[in-house]
Parts: structure tokens; sequence; C-alpha cells
């Protein structure tokens, strides 16, 4: 079962290893990590989206996260009403011919062209995993030739 958990950590070298540490020791397979600063000085998030069977096994992972030195707060959001989001970067075959086709074609994922070649197109595509590979799929018969997704990340609501 899919599970987002999220830490405030102090920025801190090594934070990152121990976090993914205790994930490792308990088999959690690590489906996704995304860091980033906060609006507090000297703290970052981190976003962990895990795959786990037994939701026992998450409680035990977040008291686990919770007890290391440099972290402020952990949880599982997964239940409750929260934001996510990821971010992708597409190189796609689109010759001359083809750019207003795929440019139609990612419309409605309120995707951009962010950068254009010869050969070829990048497209950026933000939004759930769901509608990143929706985007990614409609691409598919274009032929992408470089694909790299930021990870998600994602906070609750209100």
């Amino acid at each position: 079962m899919r599970r987002m958990i999220t830490a405030i950590v102090q920025d801190e070298s090594g934070v990152l290893g121990r976090m993914t540490g205790v994930l490792n020791r308990r088999q959690v397979n690590i489906d996704s990590i995304s860091v980033g600063k906060t609006e507090r000085k000297n703290f970052s998030q981190m976003t962990f989206v895990v795959q786990a069977d037994d939701l026992a096994e998450i409680e035990q992972v977040t008291k686990q996260l919770n007890k290391q030195i440099p972290v402020l707060k952990v949880s599982d959001i997964t239940d409750e009403p929260h934001l996510e989001r990821e971010l992708a970067l597409i190189k796609v075959n689109a010759p001359a011919t083809q750019r207003s086709e795929v440019q139609a074609v990612i419309e409605p994922f309120r995707a951009d062209v962010v950068d254009v070649a010869l050969k070829t197109i990048v497209v950026q595509v933000a939004g759930s995993a769901e509608k990143v590979n929706a985007c990614i799929e409609v691409l598919q018969p274009y032929g992408i030739k470089k694909l790299a997704r930021t990870g998600i990340t994602g906070f609750r609501r209100g």
C-alpha cells in the first residue's frame, strides 16, 4: 500500500542518510524522496512516498523516524486531506511537422514546452503523480528520448 510520510528536519549533513537508513532497516521500499527548504530558517521538509504492506509497520517507522536527533516532526499524511505535486521534464521526438500536434496533446495537462531543438522538444508537466503518468503515456507514441521526475512533495491542507 502506498503511504506518504512528511518530516520537518534541521538542515544538517547526513540527515537524509539517517532517515533512509531507518526505512532501509525496516525493509520499507521508497518510491519517491523529495527534500527542500521550508519557510523556517535552517529547516527542510522531506517527503517520502513508500510502499508498505502493514499499517502497523508504517506506524513503527514513523515512531523511529521521530526519534532521530535532527527531526522536528514526522507524520504519515496519507489518510488526511493533503496536497501532493510532482514535476517531470520529458524530452520528446518532435520534428517541426509534429510540434503543433504534440502541443495539442499536452494542452489538457496544462503542460508547457520549455525547450525546442531541431528534432526534439522538452515538455514540463506538474501535478499529481497520476496526471504526470497520464501525460507521459500520451507522449509515448512520439518517442520519449529522456525523462526526469522530481519525486512527490506535499503537505496537509488547511
